[in-house]
C-alpha cells in the first residue's frame, strides 16, 4: 500500500450517534518476473471508550 488517507465523522440523531469512516487507499505492485497482488485490504477496529466513574481506593 502506498498511501492511506482516513476521516471520520461523528453525528448525533436523537439518542443514537452515528460515525462515518472515509478511508482512502493507493495500492501499487510492480515486478519484472512472475505475478504481482496490489491489495486494498483494511483492518477497522472501532474501541468504545467508555464513560464512568474512576474507583477510587
Amino acid at each position: 500500500m502506498v498511501r492511506s488517507h482516513v476521516k471520520t465523522y461523528k453525528y448525533r440523531v436523537g439518542k443514537k450517534s452515528i460515525i462515518v469512516i472515509h478511508i482512502h487507499q493507493k495500492a501499487t505492485a510492480a515486478a519484472e518476473q512472475g505475478n504481482v497482488l496490489a491489495s486494498n485490504a483494511v483492518n477497522v477496529q472501532i474501541v468504545h471508550k467508555h464513560k464512568g466513574r474512576k474507583k477510587r481506593r
